[in-house]
């Protein structure tokens, strides 16, 4: 642990990256509530379970995936449950795995939504930067993903 406090230029970074990060999130949780009445986090579950092989993952797995504790994924599953958006399964061979399944109302929801979200995305983020500043912002924040997942689970909360 260190007891330097950050400089100026590393004050201006970390400020920047909370405003950053906290406006753009408010604006894609408004923009995915009016669409679809989803959530930020309800969305990204919903994508991570489109890009899985048979649209289906692991609780276990899909709760590391978006750095989410156990109990706040399965919250959201419910959720989303309710909605009719997914559905759990037991997971073959495994007495305790559950698996968490997009079903085809939940793929229809993702797939009105997303032109939505990609065009806030890109109007607040992408479409704002250049190309090289992108893949700096690329690099970046994938070091920094990369040092906080190599952590643990401790170090994502």
């Amino acid at each position: 642990m260190t007891d330097r406090w950050l400089d100026d230029v590393e004050m201006q970074a970390w400020v920047a990256f909370l405003d950053t990060s906290n406006l753009l999130l408010r604006r894609v949780d408004r923009q995915l509530r009016e669409d679809a009445g989803l959530t930020q986090p309800q969305y990204e579950l919903l994508t991570r379970l489109a890009q899985a092989p048979e649209q289906r993952m692991r609780m276990a797995e899909l709760a590391d995936a978006l750095v989410a504790s156990r109990s706040g994924l399965t919250y959201q599953v419910a959720q989303l449950e309710k909605s009719g958006l997914v559905r759990r399964e037991a997971y073959a061979g495994d007495d305790r795995g559950v698996l968490a399944v997009l079903t085809d109302e939940g793929d229809a929801v993702l797939r009105r939504t997303a032109p939505g979200h990609v065009r806030v995305v890109r109007e607040n983020l992408v479409d704002v930067l250049d190309r090289e500043q992108l893949v700096s912002l690329a690099d970046m924040l994938g070091r920094t993903r990369a040092h906080l997942r190599g952590l643990g689970p401790e170090g994502a909360g």
